[in-house]
Order: structure tokens, then sequence, then C-alpha cells
């Protein structure tokens, strides 16, 4: 079972979080890039961005990326990897808003059931490539539109109630998509799967940073500017060895995600209206930050469904993206880290990252 998990719930998640970056992220920052540019003038090189920009974020690309990235991840053969593209542009397509799971889950049994044939004929070259796109794409015209109906279903529903109740939703979606992120599994592929952008996406960038910049200044201590730079800009689940030894370590990234998340919604009402995928990267490279920024000025699709608009950022905002970002979950970590030590939860060493 673990084995099973690993390979199905971590290996192919995170593969499918870099087939997102390397295409939709980077495509969207690209194009945002030169719209912004566009506005003080005209030029053929502003253009080229907002139209490779277009190139990288269209559907059928994405998908294919997606599938792609995830067939490298399970270690497909070349044949298999290869033929993952026309599967995961058909379930990314025929998916509509939930295409992402839809990629995940097709993509996966196409490349299990592509392996199994594997250099097993005299004709593999045929035979390989022919199971694996026939299966994936049968499943994609089957299965995807209902995969990708229930995972929008969901995201919908978060999204609308965050909407809602923006206190508590705050509250629930920052901390488990800040726990998530620290978990060895990909928020990141998971808020693109369920399309959460909004409301409900700021309140995931708050719950990611928490964990990411909380953790660095915890145990700067124990890992100084290297350790900072690695969780605050690299990621939390660094310290996964740690909270398997002692969870209560654990305790100030929760805690101030308990905080800035209904901070950044009824306070701020931080939204991340660029790609989905960004809700769930905190301050990895700044991504969560990047998205949110993007969205300003070039919502995605999905969000602009939900009533998102392209904006002119003001002050108020600029400094709600500052504070939810680093400036509180620094502050509450480094004031729970002082009261925890005190009261004996975490002790020096604790924090260390292993070499």
């Amino acid at each position: 079972m673990n084995k099973y998990a690993k390979r199905y719930l971590i290996d192919a998640l995170g593969g499918m979080a870099q087939g997102l970056f390397a295409s939709l992220l980077v495509g969207t920052i690209v194009k945002t890039l030169g719209q912004v540019l566009l506005r003080l003038g005209t030029n053929p090189a502003f253009q080229f961005l907002v139209d490779a920009g277009n190139f990288a974020g269209s559907s059928p690309i994405v998908g294919a990326a997606m599938a792609v990235a995830i067939g490298y991840s399970l270690k497909a053969p070349a044949l298999v990897l290869f033929s993952l593209a026309a599967v995961g542009s058909a379930s990314n397509q025929l998916g509509g808003a939930g295409g992402p799971l839809s990629v995940l889950v097709i993509a996966v049994i196409a490349c299990e059931l592509g392996s199994l044939v594997s250099k097993k004929t005299k004709v593999d070259i045929l035979v390989t490539p022919l199971v694996t796109l026939l299966s994936g794409v049968l499943l994609a015209v089957l299965t995807a539109k209902w995969i990708g109906l229930g995972a929008s279903s969901i995201g919908n529903l978060i999204m609308w109630a965050t909407k809602l109740h923006p206190f508590v939703m705050g509250i629930i979606v920052s901390v488990i998509v800040g726990i998530v992120l620290t978990l060895p599994i990909s928020s990141a592929a998971i808020c693109m799967a369920l399309g959460l952008t909004g409301l409900a996406g700021g309140a995931a960038v708050a719950g990611c940073s928490a964990n990411m910049v909380g953790f660095a200044i915890l145990s700067f201590r124990e890992n100084r500017w290297g350790g900072l730079v690695s969780q605050g800009l690299g990621t939390s689940m660094l310290q996964m060895p740690n909270i398997v030894k002692n969870p209560r370590v654990w305790l100030p990234a929760i805690l101030a995600s308990a905080i800035t998340g209904p901070v950044s919604t009824c306070l701020f009402k931080m939204e991340m209206n660029g790609a989905p995928v960004s809700s769930g990267m905190g301050t990895c490279g700044l991504v969560g930050q990047i998205g949110v920024i993007t969205g300003w000025y070039s919502p995605v699709e999905s969000a602009v469904a939900q009533g998102a608009a392209a904006i002119s950022p003001g002050a108020w905002d600029w400094i709600g993206l500052v504070m939810i970002s680093f400036i509180l979950p620094a502050v509450l970590c480094w004031a729970f880290g002082i009261l925890f030590r005190k009261i004996g939860w975490i002790k020096d060493g604790d924090l260390t990252l292993q070499a």
C-alpha cells in the first residue's frame, strides 16, 4: 500500500505539478508580462511574449505537458511516454474546467497499460504506442467529462463557501492547503485540479506561505541563512523528518495559517486569480505571489467565469500581499516559537534540517 500510495499520490501528483509549471504557469507569467509591457507601447517583442504565453497555456499543450510529466515521474518506457502526449491533450480538453484531474487519472491508467505490453512483442514500436494511445483516448472519451465535472464541482463548492463564510472557510482552506504543502503531496497539483481561485485561492496562498516562511523563521537558530532560503523559497517539506519525530514543531505554522487565512479573506480580501496551480505554491520561487499579481492584470479564464475581472492594484492590495505572504507568517511563527520553546514543546535541535 505504501508503494502504491507513493507512486500514485506523490510521484504522479508531483509530475503533474511539474508539467503544469512548464506549460500553464510559465505561459501565464510570460503572457502577463507581455500584456503589461504592451500598455507602454506597441512592440513586436512584447506581442511575441503574449503569443508565446498563449501557446504554452493552451489546453492541448497543458494536457500533453502534464501527461508526459506524469509518465516521466512513473518511469514510463520511452514509447509510452511519447504516446501520453496525445492522451493528456484529449483528457484535458474533454475534462473541461476539471481537466487536470482527468489528465492525472487517465494518464496514470494509460501509462500502466502501455507499460504492461512494452517490449513484450517483436513489433513493440507499434503495439506499445497503440495500446497507450487507444486506451487513454478511449478513457478520455468515456470518463474525462465526468471526472472533470466532479473536480470542478468540488472546487466551485469550496469557492462558493469561502465567499459565503470567508472567516471560517479562510481558516479551513488556509490550514488544509498549508498542511498538504508540507506533506510529501503536491498541493499545487491539487489546487489546479480543483481550479482553486478567488478568495479561496488567496487563502490557500496564505496557508502555504505560513508554512514556508513560518518554518524558515522558526528554525533560523538551527539552520541559519541556508535554511531560511531553502525553506522560505524552496519547500517546507524539508521539515517532514522533524515533524515525524516531534509533531508539535508543526503547530506554530498551523496556528499562523489559521490566522493569516481569515485575515486574507476578510481584511485584505486577497484573491488569487492567476493560474490555479499558483494557489498551492506559497512562496516557492515566489510563484504564489506572482500568481496573485498576474491575476490582477490578467485573470485566467476559470477565474473570469467566477466573476473575476482585471484590476489596477492599489496600495492596499500590495500591502495585503506582502503582509499575508511574508510579514504575518514570520512574526506569528516567531512569537509562537518563543512560547513553545519556553514550555518545552520545541527544543533546540528539533528543527535542524538533515544534511
